[in-house]
């Protein structure tokens, strides 16, 4: 069993860490301001929902063999961070479509961008470490069930990161819709969107 304190102490924690700067939330607010509001929402619950699939590792112990072998390690390290540049390489080469409208905004837009985000967060090693690492903080194991507690605090941790990511891609597309008006303005979002998935995607490269 799950206790209310012990779910209210790791809700506590996760939203102070998803609300802390990093790759994740420069990634959804790029994506908000280039593309717009929505598409902004649809990238950041892909990255949430992204956790689901950490959370089914650190369940059946596949994340402590990825932790425990330094091959596995490299090669998800790799695959994630060429992931990134790949998709930065897209942004840097598009031709400034940035605007927000009925194009921009359609269903198959959407969907492609909520995978982005679900495949950008599932491969990334760093979360992968992160969740074998945090969530056993929190689970106790008198209780029994451990398995059962960690789904738990997987979900939760998904739940709210779903939220944080999701206001961040409202606002920051509401900024992105009033500057995107301007194609110039629009052109050099993309360009910008695109210089922090290459800049995120290298970094996961060399870092050790």
């Amino acid at each position: 069993m799950v206790t209310t304190s012990q779910i209210v102490s790791f809700l506590l924690v996760a939203l102070l860490i998803t609300a802390t700067p990093g790759p994740d939330n420069l990634m959804v607010l790029s994506v908000g301001m280039s593309k717009g509001r929505r598409q902004g929402i649809a990238f950041g619950l892909g990255c949430a929902l992204g956790c689901l699939s950490h959370t089914l590792l650190a369940v059946v112990g596949v994340s402590a063999i990825v932790a425990a072998s330094p091959v596995a390690f490299t090669l998800l390290k790799w695959t994630g961070g060429a992931y990134l540049v790949w998709l930065g390489i897209q942004a840097l080469r598009s031709r400034g479509g940035s605007a927000v409208g009925p194009a921009a905004a359609g269903p198959a837009s959407l969907r492609s961008l909520f995978v982005k985000g679900l495949v950008a967060n599932a491969i990334n090693p760093k979360v992968v470490l992160f969740f074998l690492s945090f969530l056993p903080q929190f689970v106790v194991a008198s209780q029994g069930h451990v398995e059962w507690q960690l789904g738990v605090l997987g979900l939760v941790f998904t739940a709210q990161a779903a939220v944080l990511f999701g206001l961040l891609g409202f606002f920051a597309g509401a900024v992105g819709a009033w500057l995107t008006r301007r194609p110039r303005a629009g052109l050099w979002l993309d360009r910008l969107a695109g210089a922090v998935f290459v800049g995120i995607g290298l970094r996961m490269i060399v870092s050790r």
